[in-house]
């Protein structure tokens, strides 16, 4: 989530004096496209109060790994004091229950969306950076605590940067920053360190901000590709969207809606009330469990609104 949409829709009070909320949740289902809570576990999981090492706002943009017995979750904390996203770390032994460690990843400029992942035993981390104006690349050089940069992929303020890795070659969602969140790009190399190219197709959506921006990680499934989104178009953060790509060439490109999209959206739950939006899921044990994040909108003193 980048810095502009926290000032618009979290850090700013709206017309009636409320503040957005966010914070971390688990889902599980027999499909990453049917998702749900985890029965018999209280969400959300992670919250700002978790946050032992820093005066946090919020928690949110999960992204988890497993490392042996271990699952280890990387998100955004919103540094109350400065007003910059930093990447914290949160540490599972049933990848249901969590305890927050600390906050493992700042720079001067601000972080969010850390979308990690392992190539040939080495553990790489690309964090939104678009305040940066490049797309980074950082190695866990003693993963999971301590992480530095590598190489620079991409030129340009881009946001939720979302890598996965197809029939041999490496392809890259981005959506460019605007406050309408309506683009999304794509980008394709054979080395996750680059050269990156973009695609001829680009932009593969344009002027529509209800299917555009990254929702969380990217999955494959043979030859089946799944990208969700955000849908923006009333307002950021409404819900996910699944897109369930069909073709996919450094030449062409063709995605539609999967039929169970969308895949999450607000609920009862107070912690997710006002809607949801990013999904990270992984196939465990023959079922998939998923971090998702989630925001609600609380009063201020002297407000008497719901």
């Amino acid at each position: 989530m980048s810095k502009e949409a926290n000032i618009v829709e979290c850090d700013a009070v709206d017309a009636r004096g409320r503040v957005a909320i966010w914070s971390i949740g688990m889902y599980t289902g027999e499909s990453p496209l049917d998702l749900k809570p985890v029965p018999g576990l209280t969400n959300p999981v992670l919250c700002a109060e978790d946050c032992s090492d820093i005066d946090a706002d919020f928690v949110a943009d999960p992204f988890m790994i497993r490392a042996g017995d271990t699952w280890h979750m990387f998100f955004e904390v919103m540094n109350a004091q400065s007003g910059k996203g930093e990447i914290g770390l949160a540490s599972s032994a049933d990848g249901m229950r969590w305890s927050y460690q600390q906050v493992v990843l700042k720079e001067p400029f601000h972080l969010s969306y850390p979308d990690v992942f392992c190539v040939d035993r080495e553990y790489y981390m690309i964090p939104e950076s678009y305040e940066a104006k490049s797309i980074r690349l950082y190695r866990g050089d003693e993963f999971p605590h301590r992480w530095s940069p590598v190489t620079t992929m991409l030129e340009g303020a881009w946001v939720d940067p979302s890598i996965f890795c197809f029939e041999g070659r490496w392809w890259m969602f981005a959506s460019p920053y605007s406050e309408d969140n309506d683009a999304l790009h794509l980008f394709y190399a054979d080395s996750v360190r680059g050269p990156w190219r973009s695609h001829p197709m680009n932009p593969i959506v344009e002027n529509n901000g209800a299917i555009a921006r990254p929702a969380g990680r990217v999955v494959v499934l043979g030859d089946r590709i799944i990208r969700f989104t955000q849908d923006c178009y009333d307002y950021y953060g409404k819900l996910v969207r699944a897109f369930e790509v069909s073709e996919l060439t450094t030449s062409s490109y063709c995605e539609r809606e999967s039929d169970r999209s969308p895949v999450l959206s607000g609920g009862d739950q107070l912690w997710r009330r006002s809607g949801m939006h990013h999904v990270d899921p992984h196939f465990v044990d023959g079922r998939w469990l998923a971090c998702v994040d989630g925001w609600w909108h609380e009063s201020r003193p002297g407000d008497d609104s719901e």
